[in-house]
């Protein structure tokens, strides 16, 4: 198995505007000092360059996953979510189903995994939705997100820090709740907001697009 963030940025387009050859020079990284390690992530300190010339004294987080995430479609229209408790902000959080995967496991993999251990939902049929750089000014976490539908029941296997909920809400629901703020987690937002996109172009099955759209 080849390292996933290898293939994540292989296959990247180059946007219809945009001329490389007009483009300042990257920025530099003179070292790196490992500040703190975990088995989730790393914290590295880096001498640098910025595209001006100016040097500068940069930290990045790097996460040991790839970000997986998917919004699980049912038949009718309504997706699946997982609400709980989230750490740094100390706040509650209504998500789709998303976690971590290794960089040497098939991402998808990773993907069916958190659908199963949060949702307690397998999917048939899984369409990639959108790839993602979480926050690329102080992290390189990269996240890849589907949509998935089809859906049956599977065993739930919460992590043992996890305390969840799952509600399954009308997509239209869910697109008003992230227009009122009420939804925040930015995987989730995204994910949604391209599945809308998606239902409305046709890239995704009639039948499903026409649920998922009648509640909007």
């Amino acid at each position: 198995m080849t390292d996933s963030r290898d293939d994540f940025d292989a296959d990247r387009p180059t946007p219809g505007w945009d001329d490389p050859a007009d483009r300042p020079p990257p920025w530099r990284s003179e070292g790196e000092t490992t500040l703190f390690a975990s088995p989730w992530m790393r914290l590295t300190r880096h001498p640098a360059v910025a595209p001006t010339g100016l040097e500068a004294d940069y930290v990045v987080m790097r996460p040991r996953n790839l970000s997986v995430g998917v919004l699980p479609v049912h038949a009718d229209g309504t997706v699946t979510l997982v609400g709980q408790q989230r750490f740094a902000l100390m706040n509650w959080s209504w998500e789709m189903p998303e976690g971590g995967a290794p960089f040497d496991e098939d991402p998808i993999e990773g993907a069916r995994r958190e659908l199963a251990e949060e949702a307690g939902l397998r999917a048939a049929h899984w369409r990639e939705a959108l790839k993602v750089e979480m926050s690329n000014s102080i992290t390189d976490e990269r996240a890849l997100a589907w949509i998935a539908w089809d859906l049956s029941p599977a065993p739930s296997e919460p992590d043992p820090t996890e305390v969840l909920r799952v509600a399954r809400v009308p997509f239209g629901d869910l697109l008003r709740e992230i227009g009122r703020g009420a939804v925040r987690d930015m995987f989730t937002v995204a994910t949604t907001l391209r599945a809308y996109h998606m239902a409305r172009e046709g890239d995704l099955p009639p039948e499903l697009a026409k649920a998922m759209l009648a509640s909007v």
